[in-house]
């Protein structure tokens, strides 16, 4: 039996709860059991039956309070991205910007949290912001007096990104202060992972010319898969995240050196 047939078979296992439910993470990202229970009027339990059915398949994995769509080659959509998780991406905004002093030059990436970190920024004074982020770009030249750098390269046109290795030449000409950068996904052993190799090559170029680099991340990212290598936490100074990491993780930063900063 070939693999597609194994998958086609394990779709058509699923009840017509299941299947909605799926579809309903491909849709938003994310799936929470109370607006499941909700929905579709049956109990907590049920609905968590059903999700662990989902993640047995490797469609789903879970988080605290539901499930998020499983690592696959492909990000979600731009628009999907900006729907999960906004309370905690504002917290973890609001966390940086109380990070980040006036005055300070920042590098700040593609992402829908590193969009939710410039919106935060906009009460800082006099900073230099350079970002291949044009969402960032419109966010902090009409929401703050930051003099805003936009690298050149290819327009991604589904998120406003520029990408590319011209990109990453831009980004070589600068040290800057603080680099802060996403991930869509992080591995247990630290490893942080992305989709798009060409923006990759963006955040990495940043890692290496910040006196200070800041990952952003909320938890649904700890439970995803994603196939390009950024780099490693250990090249993080600080991890911005929404919830605790695991016992592991939390002490493989105390020996990495990376300070994590929990954001409520």
């Amino acid at each position: 039996m070939t693999a597609c047939n194994k998958s086609s078979e394990a779709v058509t296992a699923l009840n017509a709860r299941q299947q909605e439910i799926l579809q309903l993470a491909q849709q938003h990202g994310r799936v929470l059991v109370d607006d499941l229970v909700e929905r579709f009027a049956v109990t907590p339990q049920t609905i968590r039956r059903d999700l662990n059915a989902l993640c047995e398949l490797r469609r789903l994995a879970r988080v605290h309070g539901g499930a998020t769509l499983a690592g696959g080659v492909s990000n979600l959509g731009y628009g999907a991205r900006q729907s999960l998780a906004q309370r905690e991406k504002a917290s973890i905004g609001d966390a940086v910007a109380a990070a980040v002093p006036d005055g300070a030059s920042v590098f700040i990436n593609l992402g829908t949290t590193t969009e939710a970190v410039a919106a935060a920024l906009c009460v800082r004074r006099g900073l230099m912001v350079v970002t291949n982020n044009l969402n960032v770009a419109n966010l902090m030249a009409a929401g703050s007096d930051a003099e805003v750098i936009v690298a050149g390269g290819l327009l991604r046109r589904s998120d406003g990104g520029l990408v590319g290795e011209a990109t990453a030449d831009f980004v070589r000409r600068f040290k800057v202060d603080y680099g802060i950068i996403g991930a869509s996904a992080i591995e247990p052993d630290g490893s942080m992972l992305d989709y798009d190799y060409r923006e990759v090559r963006v955040a990495q170029a940043i890692i290496e010319n910040a006196r200070s680099v800041f990952l952003v991340a909320d938890q649904s990212k700890l439970v995803r898969g994603a196939p390009v290598r950024i780099g490693h936490l250990r090249d993080v100074d600080t991890f911005f995240t929404d919830a605790a990491l695991d016992a592991e993780l939390t002490e493989h930063c105390r020996q990495w050196s990376t300070s994590v900063s929990v954001c409520s």
